[in-house]
């Protein structure tokens, strides 16, 4: 059975996470949220093979190794058309909710979750979900910015990671991991009013 491999990296000012998902069998990896400190970044990928440079959300601080990475590993960059629209950023894909990113013997499985951003995404690999800015441990994103809508990160919220069993990880855009258990159970803000 296939081992799924997950580094975190610490980039940028603000402290974002961003992931090296590999297959450990395969050597193939997805970035997610190459957000800064593109030599960093790099410097973990030796000996893989990247086939995605994923984006949960087009904020600078999520986006601002994207071409660096790219060009260092030539692999296919993709998110949301709403945010590469909003933040005037591109990518070679613009992911949709049926959209499954296969890299070794695994798949991301792309789940579309407004709210922070108008386009902004989770990736879901096994038990194992990123949500970026959407959820983060014991908080949500922020839903004041331009862009934002607290309806929307309510249906992403309820509607999306929710539904997702207890014993799940999740590895947001800062801060630590925490469960979908653990924040259904804890986080302020995702109790229904």
């Amino acid at each position: 059975m296939a081992r799924l491999s997950i580094q975190k990296i610490h980039v940028g000012q603000k402290d974002t996470n961003c992931y090296v998902v590999a297959c450990a069998e395969t050597k193939e990896a997805v970035v997610i949220d190459a957000g800064d400190d593109a030599p960093k970044i790099l410097s973990q990928l030796d000996g893989l093979s990247v086939k995605w440079i994923v984006f949960t959300h087009a904020h600078p601080g999520h986006t601002g190794a994207k071409d660096e990475v790219k060009t260092a590993t030539q692999a296919t960059t993709g998110m949301h058309l709403a945010d590469a629209t909003a933040y005037l950023k591109s990518a070679d894909r613009y992911l949709l909710s049926t959209d499954v990113l296969p890299f070794g013997e695994f798949a991301l499985e792309v789940l579309i979750t407004p709210g922070h951003t108008p386009g902004g995404l989770s990736f879901r690999v096994g038990n194992h979900v990123f949500t970026g800015d959407t959820l983060l441990a014991g908080k949500i994103g922020r839903v004041d910015l331009p862009g934002s809508s607290p309806q929307q990160m309510l249906l992403s919220l309820h509607g999306q990671l929710l539904t997702l069993p207890d014993n799940t990880v999740v590895y947001p855009g800062h801060g630590p991991n925490s469960t979908i258990g653990a924040e259904r159970l804890g986080n302020p803000y995702l109790r229904i009013r």
